[in-house]
């Protein structure tokens, strides 16, 4: 690797576009080290960035499956984080992101969005992406096979030629179809939350309460995770929504309701 890769990014001192600040970097309030010139740019929220910070938050954002850039500096004089988006194009500019990086953050960006506001899959026949309409039902028409009157309904489960009654919201008649989210959900391992009280056993996937989606805990801090998809907090322990939990309970004790055991279905996400 080159020296010039192992350059820090700076910002462009005469790029009248950006307001610089001097004070120190919200994102990452370490004192600077003495003779630390890197400027720092004030974001549309108020706080201060530099551009390795900046890439480095958004970065670990993407890396737990989060597309929508945050800002976790807390407000000042308070506890609380500030928890303004940032637009991408704002992130893109003020983390001075290279080409390959921009590249790396967009396609990561184009999935997460797709899998979070589409039920999409491909085509056995075909092979074009088809959209989902009916979450409870298993039975899919491709609409391209249709107008050229190869007339494929196929399973959504197991993505073979449909066989069986439809609508169908378990499986289908061919051999083998299952769900493999709900198999993972069943025989998954227990893990520990070594900082919560009596989470010692916990099943290690959760599907979202609200939207169906698997999640995982990485075992630090509190007992509540964000789901990547529908973005809904809720405790990893007893599956109750946060704030619900959160009436009988706190962040790092036991649950009233105890630990929720594993799940045997899996939730289907109603949009509004």
């Amino acid at each position: 690797m080159s020296e010039r890769d192992h350059e820090e990014k700076r910002y462009d001192p005469n790029d009248t576009t950006l307001k610089f600040v001097n004070r120190p970097d919200d994102l990452d309030p370490m004192p600077p080290d003495e003779g630390d010139l890197c400027l720092r740019a004030e974001m549309s929220c108020g706080h201060a960035v530099t551009p390795e910070s900046l890439t480095g938050w958004c970065r670990s954002l993407l890396d737990q499956g989060q597309f929508k850039f945050k800002c976790p500096a807390l407000k000042k004089g308070t506890l609380q984080k500030c928890n303004q988006e940032w637009p991408y194009q704002e992130v893109r500019k003020l983390a001075v992101l290279t080409p390959e990086e921009m590249e790396h953050f967009e396609e990561n960006l184009a999935r997460l969005a797709a899998a979070t506001y589409f039920e999409y899959k491909t085509c056995p026949g075909c092979k074009t992406y088809v959209e989902r309409k009916d979450l409870t039902n298993l039975n899919v028409a491709c609409l391209v096979c249709v107008a050229e009157n190869k007339g494929n309904q196929f399973c959504w489960q197991c993505l073979k030629p449909w066989k069986g009654r439809a609508p169908r919201s378990d499986r289908c008649d061919n051999e083998g179809c299952t769900n493999l989210e709900l198999r993972l959900l069943l025989n998954c391992k227990v893990t520990n939350l070594r900082e919560v009280e009596g989470a010692q056993e916990v099943p290690s996937i959760r599907a979202c309460p609200t939207c169906g989606q698997n999640v995982e805990h990485n075992k630090a801090g509190c007992k509540n995770v964000i789901c990547p998809r529908c973005q809904i907090e809720f405790c990893f322990v007893c599956l109750k929504r946060t704030p619900e939990c959160l009436q009988t309970s706190s962040y790092f004790k036991p649950c009233s309701a105890g630990v929720a055991p594993r799940q045997t279905s899996i939730p289907v996400w109603h949009r509004t």
